[in-house]
């Protein structure tokens, strides 16, 4: 059944000792779980297994407790009471033929330790480097240092052995591990034999990794993770310089794992990155060593992965994010279903559950990280329940993906839409600037339901709760979405702001709809997340004098949290908008806005034409309330349940609709669990 087109994606290619079943490779990748959610992680890890991967490897995990990235949570090997829970991932991402590979990192300049306390160390002293600016140093190694930490890394070596693992992964890239540190003369500024000369810089990875082939012999693979460039200057770990490196040390790994610079290079989102944006950068990569390559680029078409390997440029593809969407991508295009792959939009929404540690999302896959804790498996739903039929108001993330998995399930489904167009707020939102790649969740949901016999769409079918009391429907489903304030209302105002009612005020959906302000415009980003900055942009396309002023101290404040805060800035930057920092408005006048500063309340005019209000949104919720209120007609009507959901029940971003969707089709029929534990957690157990 499968396309010979992408035979050679089938291919079995070894690594070290080992062989890998074919080259879809899961490279490691965070998921908000870590230490905490260890079962959560081994059974997310499991199901990739089951969906064809023929690599699978852990999230970063910190060896020794000298070096650790608290507040952030990810594995921990620092002892031997730590094997159990990673043996355990090992165990599942062998289920189906997979080799299990873990992630060893040692932070070093990224590590504040303000968990353990102990003293951060690196190659040369330096204050640590991350996200939260913490106001801690790094001691400069000395040569004992470094002899322990080769010994800490051959201990790390055997207990990963111990747990089962086939590969590790030494960590040099995207600035956070200790083998970057040592190659980058940034962060290396020693003189003695492991700085200066880049032969001198390599040290430190040949002395380990020989070090460990002799403690584990040639029982396990050893990968080597390094970025394709720091993009920090002339005095960053250059790609030409990476070039170098893999010259000189050509037999040094197992395999290459490459990786752009910061991880905002390398997992930058649809907006900024198309598919394969590091192709340039890993082309002739592959000749300077005979060790196979991987390299990552968020694949989601097989063409793009199959002329990869087949001009040469990479031995595997490497996957993070396009693995969490599809975590069976590998089979579907196996199995030539490759229509039904669940593509990777880029919204980077995946990463918030590291970064706000939380517990990972995706929007493409509400069964993301849920895999454990609630039993739900990507590709099965459970068995149908009692009722028969559901009636779904609204078309947009949450209606679609509870019609899509309730169609599954067995109920006849029924989609009622107001609007002419499938897609709710997604298909307004994907003709914004960059977010093209968003339309995804629409056009796989749309194209699922299109396959199946028991689902019928009815656009431009706006519903009240009469017409619902006579339709019969056992079931039915609010997800009417929401729509967004005019009055302010959000974080700075809880109540509406004073407006002048000479000032032409704007929405997000009046722009979405064509109703665009002209002159000078302020937008009033009180969101923090994505659409103010994309309004802006829009805004500055159509001629328009922008002014972007918000109350937080980065623009689409949020967006750190996914990896693009930095690049829209820069992209508004750019393009002549006017960047307003912690100052929050006051009150909309005629002919300006009154702002006040964050902190001090200090107050200025601003002069413009027009505003955007990017604030909060309000739920579509009135005919929910409306059948509600006639809940004694239900039963007469055979109505057993009435219930709303995603942006209809409480607005968020498009990842907490298809959550709701699914859940909401998962849950329907089944035994009330309520809200006294809705899923299974992992507890500690007290120490003796």
């Amino acid at each position: 059944m499968r396309d010979p087109r992408y035979d050679i994606l089938f291919e079995p290619v070894k690594i070290g000792p080992h062989t890998a079943k074919n080259r879809f490779y899961q490279v490691p990748h965070c998921n908000g779980g870590g230490y905490r959610d260890p079962s959560a992680a081994a059974e997310m890890r499991g199901v990739k297994a089951e969906g064809g991967w023929g690599v699978i490897f852990t999230e970063q995990t910190e060896m020794h407790p000298s070096s650790e990235i608290t507040p952030f949570i990810e594995l921990r090997l620092w002892e031997d009471q730590d094997i159990p829970s990673i043996a355990r991932m090992a165990e599942r991402m062998k289920t189906h033929g997979g080799l299990a590979g873990i992630q060893l990192a040692y932070s070093g300049i990224n590590g504040p330790n303000l968990y353990t306390k102990e003293v951060p160390l690196a190659p040369t002293a330096l204050p640590i480097r991350t996200f939260t600016n913490d106001p801690v140093q790094a001691r400069a190694m000395d040569r004992q240092d470094i002899r322990n930490l080769r010994r800490w890394f051959v201990n790390a070596a055997k207990r990963c052995h111990t747990a089962g693992f086939d590969l590790i992964c030494l960590y040099g890239a995207h600035g956070f591990g200790i083998f970057q540190h040592f190659l980058s003369r940034a962060t290396n500024q020693r003189m003695d034999e492991y700085g200066g000369s880049l032969e001198n810089r390599a040290r430190f990875a040949r002395e380990v990794i020989a070090d460990m082939r002799e403690a584990v012999g040639e029982t396990m693979a050893f990968t080597l993770r390094v970025s394709l460039d720091e993009t920090i200057g002339e005095l960053g770990f250059s790609n030409a310089e990476v070039r170098d490196f893999i010259e000189m040390n050509r037999d040094l790994p197992d395999l290459w794992d490459l990786a752009h610079g910061t991880w905002e290079d390398c997992s930058g989102p649809s907006r900024f990155k198309e598919e394969a944006a590091q192709e340039q950068l890993v082309r002739g990569i592959r000749e300077l060593s005979d060790k196979p390559v991987v390299g990552v680029g968020r694949f989601t078409s097989p063409d793009v992965m199959a002329r990869m390997i087949r001009q040469g440029t990479l031995d595997f593809i490497g996957c993070a994010r396009p693995s969490i969407a599809d975590p069976f991508l590998p089979k579907k295009i196996e199995e030539g279903r490759i229509e039904d792959i669940r593509e990777c939009i880029g919204c980077n929404i995946c990463i918030t559950g590291d970064m706000t540690q939380g517990m990972g999302r995706c929007t493409q896959n509400p069964t993301w990280m849920e895999e454990w804790r609630r039993g739900w498996h990507p590709e099965r739903m459970n068995a149908k329940g009692a009722s028969q039929n559901v009636l779904i108001v609204g078309s947009g993330p949450a209606g679609l993906e509870a019609a899509r998995a309730l169609s599954l399930r067995g109920y006849d489904v029924a989609i009622a839409e107001a609007r002419d167009e499938i897609g709710g707020r997604v298909a307004r939102e994907r003709k914004l600037p960059g977010l093209s790649a968003w339309g995804r969740v629409v056009d796989y949901r749309q194209y699922q339901l299109s396959q199946r016999p028991n689902v019928e769409t009815y656009p431009a079918s706006r519903l009240d709760a009469e017409q619902i009391l006579e339709f019969g429907f056992h079931n039915v489903c609010i997800a009417t979405g929401a729509h967004w304030r005019a009055d302010g209302v959000a974080r700075q105002h809880v109540v509406p702001m004073p407006m002048d009612k000479a000032m032409p005020v704007y929405t997000p959906d009046d722009l979405m709809e064509g109703r665009v302000p002209k002159g000078r415009v302020v937008v009033y980003d009180d969101d923090h997340y994505y659409m103010g900055g994309v309004l802006a942009e829009l805004l500055t396309q159509i001629g328009c004098e922008v002014t972007l002023i918000t109350p937080a101290p980065y623009v689409s404040d949020w967006a750190r949290n996914t990896l693009e805060q930095t690049a829209i800035h820069v992209r508004l930057a750019a393009a002549g908008v006017r960047i307003v920092l912690n100052r929050g408005v006051a009150a909309i006048l005629a002919g300006a806005v009154e702002t006040n500063c964050s902190y001090t309340d200090a107050r200025e005019r601003t002069p413009c034409d027009a505003v955007v209000i990017v604030g909060s949104r309000l739920s579509e919720d009135d005919l929910f309330h409306d059948l509600q209120a006639r809940k004694a007609e239900w039963a007469d009507a055979g109505i057993l349940s009435v219930k709303v959901i995603g942006d209809a029940c409480a607005p968020g971003p498009i990842a907490w609709a298809t959550h709701a969707g699914h859940r909401y089709a998962r849950e329907l029929d089944e035994p009330e669990r309520g809200y006294d534990m809705p899923f299974r957690r992992e507890v500690t157990r007290l120490a003796d």
